[in-house]
Parts: C-alpha cells; structure tokens; sequence
C-alpha cells in the first residue's frame, strides 16, 4: 500500500518537451487564481501556530492529492509537508514556504478574518502557502506535458516563527533524497513584503536578513535599604550601567559598514521602593550580518556586562540562547533568479533590495546546506495604509497571488549547470 499522505501509483517523469513560455505559465496561473484565492482566505480564517498547523497540513496534502502529486506528511515533529514532481535528472531544485500563524488577535475585520480567538496570520504565511500549492499545480501540470527540466521538490514547512521549522524538516530528510525524489540541490523561497508595490519582487545576493540570538544577563548585588545604599552593592545602578555600555558595541567597536542590532528590552528587579533588590535581570536581542561579527559581538557583550558589574563592586552572568543564522543568498543562484524573474514580472518589476533586513528567517538553515536565494513579494496596495508584518491589521494581498506563483515557476524552472 502506498505511504500514508502520498498519492497512489507510480509517478514517473514525463519526457522532456519544450520550456514553458511566460504566456503559458500566465495562462496556467489565471485558470488556477479563483480557487487559489479561496484557498487563502481560508487558510486564513483557520490559522495555526508553530508546530499545530494539522488542519492546515492536511489542507496541502488533500490539495496536492488533487493535483497528483506525491507526497509525504507528518514530518518536522508532525506537521510538514513534503512533495516531489517528478522529471529527468539526479538533483531537484526546492521550493519551500512556511505555514505557521502567530499568537495575535486579529483586527482587519475581513470576512476572512481568523476564527480562532488569540490566532491569526499576521505574517503572510497563508499566502506564501497558498502561492506554494499555485506553484506546484502550474508544475504539475507541466510535467505532465514534459516540459519540467528537472525534478521540483516542494517544501511546506511548520514553524518558522521561533519554532526552527526548517531546521525540523532538514533533519526529517527534507533535503537529502531519503524521502521524495533524488537530493536537492538548491532552493528558493518568498516572504510577502507589504512595502513594496503589488506587482513587484526585490532581491539581492549576499546577507539578506539577520541572525537573531537571545540575551539574557543577572547582575548580582548585596540587598540594602535604600536609605543606606553603601551597605549593599546596588544591582540597578550596576544594571542600568550595563544597558547603556551596551550601545557602545555597535557604535564604537564594529565597522560602520558591517551591520548589528544589541538592545535590552527587558529589565526585572526589586519588589519595593525602598529595598535595593540583590538580582537585576536584563534581557534582550541581538542581531548581525555575518557569523564572525555574531561571534564578536557575543564575546563583547560577556566582556562589557561582566566588567562593567564589577565596577560597579557587582557580578554579572551572561547567556545567549541562539536562534535563527544568518540568511545568506548564494551569489550565482540569486543572479541566475534575478534574470528569471525579470523575464517573467518583468525587469521593471524585478527590483534590488537596497539593503539586508535585520529580521530573522529560519529559511537560513537551508541556505547552510545548498544554495538558497530568498526574495521578497510586494503586497502593498495603492492608495490604502501600510500595515507591517505581525501587525493585527495585516492581510495578505490576494492581488499578489498570481505574481507569487509566477516567480516562484520562474525560479524552480531556472537551467541547472
């Protein structure tokens, strides 16, 4: 019998015809557009955060049944989704998108509007998942003509926000052809970006968005009344020292020009206005561009809270709880993106990022073990408010619906070496 969540028979790469034109793939994504947009607002009034996406991976798995594609569930601790297109060739090239929710009450008052009290998709993950499901009926439906020039692996992901989704379905064998299809050689994946116009994709090779590491530092004291502050070790002052020393990482020991982000969000001492506490706990993010300055910048941080405490006649603790690398596009396959992409939005619509984004992304896990290019999708619409990403107000565009899929078949359609 066949695998649980894949469907059933044989599924053998069609013989290779002609490449798709742009009026094909247009023609493909304009018949599939309705139901895609119903998909979304769907997946939208149902979301479902990290690592509890069930109704939403059985939503892709029935959706990718009905397309004929095989296909794998329950992987990354339950939830992921992986599928394979099959077509000639020893090395696929992945297509991944995320599917998680966030824990937001939602404010947009569409009629599509979460359904779930506390949940909503404040991230554009229900579009990103829904241009997924686009793309892989457009290639479906290509392979079946003969026209896929290699094998697709499709990658649907649980968890990105915090939960290292990714990295879960790296280890459940996403990527190294002991699942679906042979292994995978490169990857391309979209975020929606509500900053730039409908219509419109932006990209650039190197660090496209930070790495991002907790911090967390105790400053010990010696409890005093307030009154009489010289017979104790105050851990406020000391704490408060801290904070500001701090800022001088970036400002005075880094290059201008090699970017990081160290701020302290959170300050927890004492009970009483008169009792000067014993602990004072700081914590914080930190965020760079380069995994050497990720290094630098941590050791900064021990040495400049623990020294500036002792000044202060206190101690400090210091502890980083990694997350998300550093998200590096590869150079050729980026450059190689770019002209896809121009060819298929159109060079005017093909836009350079200006400058990397000091978010986070787990879609770096992928990038550390094969080439990656992560590009961003306008969704902003003319005339109306910009609302930012995790905001309650934030609605995907489901305008951008049809250029999401477009770029996506543009880049998994992209010449191998």
């Amino acid at each position: 019998m066949p695998w649980p969540g894949t469907c059933p028979g044989p599924c053998r790469p069609a013989r290779l015809g002609s490449m798709p034109t742009t009026e094909r793939l247009r023609a493909l994504i304009a018949h599939e557009l309705p139901s895609l947009i119903a998909l979304r607002r769907d997946l939208h009034a149902h979301p479902e955060t990290a690592f509890e996406e069930r109704r939403t991976s059985e939503v892709v798995q029935r959706e990718l049944a009905a397309a004929g594609i095989e296909h794998r569930g329950g992987l990354a601790r339950g939830t992921g989704v992986l599928a394979h297109i099959a077509a000639a060739g020893e090395r696929a090239t992945a297509l991944r998108a995320d599917m998680d929710a966030l824990p937001i009450t939602e404010a947009t008052g569409a009629a599509w509007s979460s359904t779930i009290p506390g949940r909503m998709h404040a991230c554009g993950h229900d579009g990103h998942t829904t241009i997924l499901v686009g793309a892989a009926r457009v290639l479906a439906a290509l392979g079946r003509e003969g026209r896929l020039p290699h094998p697709i692996t499709l990658v649907f992901q649980p968890a990105e926000e915090g939960g290292g989704g990714g990295r879960h379905m790296i280890e459940s064998g996403a990527l190294d052809g002991s699942l679906l299809g042979p292994p995978v050689e490169r990857i391309m994946g979209l975020h929606c970006w509500p900053w730039l116009e409908t219509g419109a994709v932006a990209l650039r090779a190197g660090p496209v968005m930070a790495s991002a590491d907790e911090v967390k530092i105790a400053v010990h004291g010696t409890g005093s009344h307030a009154a009489m502050p010289h017979t104790g070790r105050d851990a406020v002052l000391a704490a408060s020292a801290i904070v500001v020393a701090l800022q001088q990482i970036v400002s005075r020991t880094l290059d201008p020009l090699d970017a990081a982000v160290v701020g302290i969000s959170s300050i927890h001492g004492g009970t009483a206005g008169n009792v000067m506490p014993e602990r004072v706990e700081l914590l914080g993010t930190m965020r760079t561009l380069r995994e050497s300055t990720r290094t630098e910048v941590k050791e900064r941080i021990e040495r400049v809270a623990t020294n500036t405490a002792l000044a202060h006649g206190c101690t400090a603790t210091v502890a980083f709880r990694d997350g998300y690398p550093v998200t590096v596009n590869d150079e050729a396959l980026t450059e190689l993106a770019g002209r896809q992409l121009a060819r298929a939005v159109g060079s005017a619509n093909t836009r350079t990022m200006p400058a990397p984004v000091m978010g986070a992304e787990d879609f770096s896990y992928y990038g550390q073990r094969v080439p990656a290019c992560y590009i961003v999708l306008g969704t902003c619409r003319e005339g109306a408010p910009v609302h930012p990403l995790h905001s309650p107000h934030f609605d995907f565009n489901d305008d951008a619906i049809a250029t999401g899929v477009m770029a996506m078949c543009a880049m998994a359609l992209a010449p191998t070496n």
